[in-house]
């Protein structure tokens, strides 16, 4: 696609999951050409995690949008024979096999660096490709686990995993900035440089506040729920009505504030438990319910209104419904129609608005979509690609 940031640059998958998928159609959305190779019975096997979105897996559509679908048997020396030539041709590679798969395949950074000197290679893996965890399996929850963040997100009396796929996606998100970033230093070198990101270095990065605080404090943040474990007062309170909010405090501006003008309680802002932020944190347990009790009197848009006036930040407390029709989503036209095999279905579009420049949004493919095109332009014609079907090559 023309116009875009990234035309002209040709990137090449063999991906599956969340974690590379989410890097590679990032490249797609700013106008890279992505060719995903998959695998020719089943292919990523994200697209059987549900058959939610008319027939197909959420996640397979959210994360392989604009992107051209390949079939490849790359166990057979003709398939890897015929991914060669499109490596031969691309800019950029991206992979997250199983451990020890690429190196097997001649795919990891090391021999695609000797073969094609000019692409930049990305991988992305669990534990790191060296180390002594290189050859373990790493699933999103598990790190999650590995990197203490599980331990961290829950209530005082149970822990739980978050609701989305951080780790996977810290990871994505840091192979996306590499990629960029080597992409540039190509352009400006002329020295194509090897990415290589693992969901459980990433999501360590993620937990760079609370691996301060632990080391230097002794104790690791508690697990409060909605609480903050190192702000107060920062969470959510029931109203009359039985809504929920969530205010947070974050100055001794907004605690004045807060206590003189939605509290009625102007003395509280000085009192010695609860007159700095350490205070506070210090008093949670009495802090509390002094104000759960004071929001307890007052329906929920009224005190959200008290709230706004005081300048004090809240939200209410959405379940996904509500954040499918949240208005700001509306008003700044975030939802974008994308195709999908059989239907048409609204996309948010990528969160990064570059001035003069509509994000591509294009259709997700069906298994397999793109192989005779893409083949084509290899120089194949019709009778060969048949051959490579009847032998279960494509």
């Amino acid at each position: 696609m023309t116009g875009l940031p990234l035309s002209g640059v040709t990137v090449v998958s063999v991906e599956q999951a969340v974690a590379a998928p989410y890097a590679t159609r990032q490249l797609a959305d700013l106008g890279a050409r992505v060719i995903k190779i998959e695998r020719p019975e089943g292919g990523d096997f994200a697209r059987r995690y549900d058959t939610t979105v008319h027939g197909q897996s959420s996640y397979f559509v959210w994360l392989n949008r604009s992107k051209e679908s390949v079939t490849l048997d790359l166990k057979s020396p003709a398939g890897r024979d015929l991914l060669e030539q499109l490596l031969g041709g691309a800019d950029v590679f991206v992979q997250n096999l199983a451990p020890g798969a690429a190196a097997r395949l001649g795919l990891d950074n090391d021999a695609l660096t000797r073969r094609h000197p000019s692409l930049i290679p990305c991988t992305i893996s669990g534990y790191g490709t060296t180390g002594p965890w290189a050859d373990r399996k790493a699933y999103d929850l598990l790190v999650q686990c590995q990197t203490g963040l599980v331990s961290l997100t829950g209530t005082p009396e149970e822990t739980a995993r978050t609701g989305v796929s951080v780790a996977d996606i810290a990871a994505g998100t840091f192979a996306f900035s590499g990629i960029l970033t080597a992409l540039y230093t190509r352009a400006t070198a002329g020295v194509a440089r090897a990415v290589e990101v693992s969901l459980f270095e990433a999501l360590g990065e993620w937990m760079g506040q609370p691996a301060h605080y632990t080391r230097h404090g002794g104790t690791q943040p508690p697990r409060l729920g909605t609480r903050h474990a190192t702000i107060a007062p920062y969470g959510t309170y029931p109203t009359a009505d039985g809504k929920q909010v969530l205010i947070s405090v974050q100055n001794e501006r907004e605690w004045t504030a807060l206590c003189a003008e939605v509290l009625a309680r102007p003395e509280l802002a000085t009192d010695p438990r609860f007159a700095t932020g350490p205070d506070r944190v210090t008093h949670r347990d009495e802090l509390d319910p002094v104000i759960a009790e004071s929001f307890g009197h007052v329906p929920f848009a009224e005190l959200t209104r008290r709230l706004d006036t005081a300048g004090i930040a809240n939200a209410g407390v959405n379940d996904v419904p509500d954040f499918l029709d949240h208005p700001v989503l509306a008003e700044r036209g975030r939802w974008l129609d994308v195709r999908v095999p059989g239907a048409v279905v609204p996309a948010l579009r990528p969160p990064a608005d570059l001035a003069g420049v509509e994000p591509r949004m294009d259709p997700v493919p069906a298994l397999g979509e793109h192989t005779d095109s893409v083949l084509a332009e290899l120089g194949l014609d019709a009778a060969r690609i048949a051959k490579l079907r009847a032998d279960d090559v494509v």
